[in-house]
Order: structure tokens, then sequence, then C-alpha cells
């Protein structure tokens, strides 16, 4: 980054795209959360001061660098916006905090949906159904419908890889390793947790447990997992691919970043969220936004 260019430009509502009623997260690094007359503030690591409505917000993505204040904690509780610990450019998803003001009667229709094995089992249905309109589904096994994703996957890889013109050698991810990856597997592991991160969040939010799922298992975050794979093929897979093409070899960390929250906004990620989540679980009256 240049020398006298700042980390982070000034917030408004004009500056940033809206999402319904909720911005879906801003992604801060090399700064501090501090409390100033009640409301929080950013002082980023060149000492600029830049509030945050984080009454507008889902969610601060707090990357390296990055300290906050008890008070500053409080504070976007008390608004409902969640705080969530990620790497670099949201290249890994550490943590997130839970909500107090979010109420337990979405989580208790979790529980029991989750706890009730064919009810748990029909709502994997209707999350896959989402990947195969056109597919009989009725009567499949978690395990068989887990297949049928599997070569879904592998072969939407394939497809993008050919519209995108890209080489493509298979999804290649290892931990601690992001460097040695090709540009494609660096956008979908970034773009990846990412998504996670805005996610957990909303689900937090809305007084969902992100440890509760339905079609993952020996995962720290299986609902959120399950909920990523209804979005990742426009959010994730086809972005990879079409910005391999536009970096032209060379990962761009900024590009991936924002080219990623335009997609969100553009896809309008929150409304659906709000209105997917109830649907997969068979539930129609569950409260759509936590408070």
């Amino acid at each position: 980054m240049a020398t006298g260019q700042r980390l982070f430009v000034k917030v408004t509502r004009d500056s940033l795209p809206q999402v319904k009623d909720k911005y879906p997260f801003i992604y801060l690094e090399r700064g501090r959360l501090e409390i100033d007359d009640s409301s929080i503030k950013w002082i980023d690591a060149e000492s600029n001061v830049v509030p945050l409505p984080v009454a507008t917000l889902n969610a601060l993505l707090l990357g390296p660098g990055t300290s906050v204040t008890h008070d500053a904690v409080k504070t976007a509780t008390a608004a409902n916006c969640s705080i969530c610990w990620v790497g670099e450019d949201s290249l890994l998803f550490y943590a997130a905090g839970f909500l107090t003001t979010a109420d337990t009667r979405n989580l208790k229709l979790q529980i029991e949906v989750a706890s009730d094995p064919v009810k748990s089992v029909e709502v994997a249905r209707r999350m896959f159904a989402r990947r195969f309109p056109d597919a009989d589904l009725q009567g499949k096994s978690l395990k068989e419908m887990m297949g049928m994703e599997g070569h879904r996957v592998r072969a939407l890889y394939q497809a993008k890889a050919e519209t995108y013109q890209v080489g493509w050698k298979g999804r290649k991810f290892v931990p601690g390793k992001f460097e040695t990856s090709d540009v494609t597997n660096r956008v979908l592991t970034a773009s990846n947790a990412a998504l996670y991160g805005v996610l957990c969040s909303a689900v937090h939010s809305m007084g969902y447990s992100p440890h509760i799922g339905y079609i993952h298992s020996g995962s720290p975050l299986p609902f959120i997992y399950d909920l990523a794979d209804l979005y990742k093929e426009h959010l994730c897979i086809d972005l990879a691919f079409a910005l391999t093409r536009d970096m032209a070899g060379r990962y761009n960390k900024h590009k991936v970043s924002s080219a990623f929250r335009e997609r969100v906004i553009d896809m309008d990620l929150l409304a659906r969220l709000a209105e997917d989540i109830p649907d997969m679980l068979g539930v129609k009256n569950a409260r759509r936004r936590g408070k």
C-alpha cells in the first residue's frame, strides 16, 4: 500500500450499498475499535478516525492487527451487529461473538427439527432440492444426496473452467500454505471463508446456532457449511473462475474482496437468508430477524 494512503475510507450511507435494512459487513484491519460519545469509532494505523454506523451493519469482520474495547463490543451487540474475527481479507474465519439481543425461539425450533431423524433429513432434502430442481429426491438417503452433490460440484468446476477458458487441475487447499495454491484455488479459499463469516454473523443475529447442521457434521460450523452450499456457485465458484481470467495469473486480494462484496450485495444475501432459513427448516412461523 502506498505511503500516505488510508487503510480505510470514511463510511457513510452514500458510500456503502444498502441490503434491505442492513449493510452486509465491513472488513477492518490494523486499527482499533473504541467508543466515542456512545458510538463506535475506528482508528486506523495512520490515526484517522472513522465513525461506524453499527446500527445499519450486520457484521464487523476484524482482520489482523485489530483490537477492540469492551465498551465497543457492548455497543455493537446492543445494535444487533455481530463481530467476527477473521484472517487477512477474510481469508480464514476464526470466531464470532454471540449476540445476547437475539431471542431463543429460532434456536429451539432449529434444535427440535435437528433432533428428529425424519425432519432432519427433510431439511437436507430441501437444501439439495435447491441444487437439483429437476431431480426426484424423495426417498433418497443423505449419503446418496451427498454423492450427487459431489458429482455436481466437480462438473460445475469443469464447466466454469471451460466457460472462462481457465486451466483447472482440481480443488486443492493446504492449511497454512495459501500462497502455494493456484489463483483459482486462492480465490475459492478466500471467498469461501468470507462467506462463512457473513453467514455466521447473520445466523447469530437471527437467533439460530451455527453448530446445529443437517448435512455436514464433525466440523465446528455445520449449519454455516450447509447454508454456504446454497450460495457458493455464484458467490465463490463462478467468481473464482471469472477473476482468474481477469487477474491473468496475478492474485489480487483487494480485487477479490471487492468483487465478493459486490456479489453479496447484488444477490441481496441477507434478505434471502431471512427467507431461506425458515423455508429450509420447514417452519413458516420462525422469527425472521432476531432482536
